[in-house]
């Protein structure tokens, strides 16, 4: 049965600011546990005026609070940002007051720009080279080993699962030597995503964490009760990577109507590249997309994304997304059991 979770950005609105933020991202986790998302993941950015989740472990741990079921976790955290042993400490800490539902997904980019990245780590040695090693470090942190000669603590004996996530071979690879569980990145970058899910299932060992390949990904709904109300509601994460990739990074803005169709066609072109891994539409048109990943991907998992301006719209999209996901399940093993 595939399950389904949800990525939030903890997107910054356009005449809002990071307190409504993260207001809305607890509020938003809390409605995610009771439609039975299995996890909630929130990803690390920084210097970006429209994302609110630069400090991940403090921001899971609001979200923790707001919830009691439902995994929550980073998707992720950039580990060349940081020194292992504080996000040993930082995600014990989380393990702790949540015992088991924390996840810690890692990253190999900085997930910012050289100056940000030189700003957070300018006294440590160490980058996106150093990834392999940082995570065995890091695993080491978590399993207490003796040869460190001091534990973290909390961390140490703390039952955190590390996944390796990625949008290249580059991850696929290193998930599956280390035997780690694999996060794709196609719901932004979904270029490679065939190919490392193949690298991925081929190479995997086996390791104390992880007996089989496990995958999941990203995929972005925008869903509402009419298309065109999906369409409108699609328009604000159209503008987000519009900007993004004219240099204007900003706040999350209200949908345009016709945004889409005043854009020249390389603007159009390029949306419908980096979004290729997204349902715009109503629940049928959305169980019929997310059946066809399923079906050509097999992941074990979907991770549901897809930044909306109006929170209710948000909320509403996501219980369409939910539903068409368990209808997309069902269907699944009811073709399975004959």
């Amino acid at each position: 049965m595939t399950r389904f979770s949800v990525l939030d950005l903890v997107p910054v609105n356009e005449g809002s600011n990071p307190h409504e933020a993260l207001k809305r991202a607890a509020a938003f986790a809390a409605h995610a546990e009771g439609l039975g998302a299995h996890r909630y993941w929130v990803a690390e950015h920084h210097g970006m005026p429209g994302i609110a989740s630069a400090a991940t472990a403090v921001v899971l741990a609001h979200i923790g609070q707001a919830t009691s079921r439902i995994r929550i976790g980073a998707g992720g955290i950039m580990l060349p940002n940081h020194a292992p042993l504080l996000i040993a400490e930082q995600f014990g800490t989380l393990a702790a007051l949540f015992p088991g539902r924390v996840d810690l997904g890692l990253g190999r980019a900085p997930g910012s720009d050289q100056r940000v990245a030189q700003a957070m780590r300018r006294t440590l040695s160490g980058g996106p080279d150093e990834f392999p090693r940082d995570v065995m470090e890091l695993q080491a942190y978590f399993a207490g080993d003796g040869r460190l000669g001091f534990q973290a603590t909390p961390g140490a004996g703390e039952d955190v699962p590390l996944w390796i996530l990625g949008s290249s071979l580059y991850g696929a690879q290193l998930a599956a030597a280390l035997g780690l569980p694999y996060a794709f990145a196609s719901h932004f970058a979904p270029g490679a995503l065939d190919d490392a899910i193949a690298i991925y299932r081929r190479d995997f060992r086996p390791s104390a964490q992880l007996a089989q390949p496990y995958v999941m990904a990203g995929f972005n709904v925008f869903a509402a009760d009419t298309m065109e109300e999906a369409r409108l509601v699609a328009t604000s994460m159209q503008q987000a990577f519009i900007r993004l990739r004219t240099g204007q990074p900003g706040k999350l803005q209200p949908p345009v109507p016709g945004y889409y169709e005043s854009l020249p066609p390389q603007a159009q072109a390029m949306l419908a590249d980096v979004l290729s891994a997204s349902s715009i539409g109503t629940q049928a048109d959305v169980e019929r997309d997310l059946a066809a990943f399923i079906r050509r991907t097999q992941v074990d998992e979907v991770i549901l994304g897809g930044q909306i301006h109006d929170f209710e719209a948000r909320k509403r999209s996501l219980e369409i997304a939910m539903a068409a996901g368990k209808a997309v399940s069902a269907g699944h093993e009811a073709t399975a059991a004959e």
